[in-house]
């Protein structure tokens, strides 16, 4: 049996689940957010044996036989029921535990792209940059700091084309609204508020000339590359992903074999299944290594190419390792 560990509206699953039937294989897609208010858990130990089940929509279902599990974008654990708000932060936060406890039992499993405690370790950016120079990447010169000393010399260096990224993707407010940060310039009448990088660390880097953009999709060792034409619109030369404009183009791309070598090697190295890649192509033809997404998303990249991603995600998922675990953790 599959495991699929997902928000019930991730475009990506639904992409995918047509592969797996195609295959015959039984597949389960469960969230975290169901548990615990609406699916129940069990871990034992009894009779020298490891048992795991996990009760859904009133079925059974044995953990011990789950081949592989796509662990890919699920909701917290909620409890909206517990009407006290510690309480519930309670009941939430020992989910979280019996869920990292239950998923280090499953050895007999394959992770895509990794089991959740490993992911949380890895995912980095820094941690990333780091690997990719050592692979051979052209990575550009970066500073990741929290002291407003550095912005001025990093931008004098950039020759006042400088660009700020946060280092993790996450919601906040903005007078009322949700809202995160893209890739964003910085002009030299926001170096006066320097002072506020104090507060959040950010990386730093100078703004590299771009021909076009890749985002490169690595499935086990298959490499799906598409080339995104970022410089044909104005409000996507910085930033592709903060604005859908009909003018940037998407293809499919053959990606120098020396480059996807690396590309398979640095999500490999880094214990993963799965990683999205993006890469910037310049006038002069160099290929520089942005940044690695663990659980990046690649089902739009599938139907503005045709490239076969869902195909190779299902595949992976339904090839037999051939690993003998140990007899008494089921």
């Amino acid at each position: 049996m599959l495991l699929i560990i997902s928000d019930h509206g991730d475009d990506s699953v639904h992409a995918v689940l047509p592969k797996l039937r195609e295959r015959g294989v039984p597949t389960l897609w469960w969230d975290e957010a169901d548990y615990p208010e609406a699916s129940t858990l069990t871990t034992s130990y009894r009779d020298g044996r490891w048992r795991q089940t996990l009760t859904y929509r009133g079925e059974e279902h044995d953990l011990s036989r789950v081949t592989a599990v796509w662990h890919r974008r699920p909701g917290r654990p909620s409890a909206p029921a517990v009407r006290d708000p510690s309480q519930r932060e309670f009941a939430e936060h020992v989910a979280g535990h019996a869920l990292a406890g239950a998923y280090d039992l499953m050895t007999r499993a394959r992770w895509m792209p990794a089991r959740p405690a490993h992911l949380q370790a890895i995912d980095n950016k820094l941690l990333h940059l780091y690997r990719a120079v050592q692979l051979g990447f052209t990575v550009v010169d970066t500073v990741v700091t929290n002291d407003p000393a550095e912005l001025v010399p990093a931008w004098t260096r950039a020759g006042g084309r400088l660009i700020t990224k946060a280092l993790s993707f996450r919601t906040f407010t903005l007078d009322g609204e949700y809202g995160h940060l893209y890739t964003t310039p910085v002009p030299r009448r926001r170096l006066s508020g320097r002072h506020r990088l104090r507060y959040a660390a950010s990386m730093l880097q100078p703004n590299v000339p771009k021909a076009y953009e890749l985002r490169v999709t690595v499935v086990g060792e298959r490499v799906f590359a598409a080339r995104i034409d970022s410089q044909a619109s104005r409000l996507t030369t910085v930033d592709w992903r903060h604005y859908g404009d009909p003018k940037v183009g998407y293809s499919a791309y053959d990606l120098p074999a020396e480059v996807a070598e690396r590309c398979v090697r640095l999500v490999a190295e880094l214990g993963l299944s799965f990683g999205a890649l993006d890469l910037i192509v310049t006038p002069d033809g160099r290929y520089v290594f942005l940044e690695l997404n663990v659980d990046g998303q690649w089902a739009f990249i599938e139907t503005l190419t045709g490239l076969p991603i869902a195909d190779a995600i299902a595949g992976w998922l339904t090839t037999p390792t051939g690993y003998e675990e140990p007899t008494d953790v089921h």
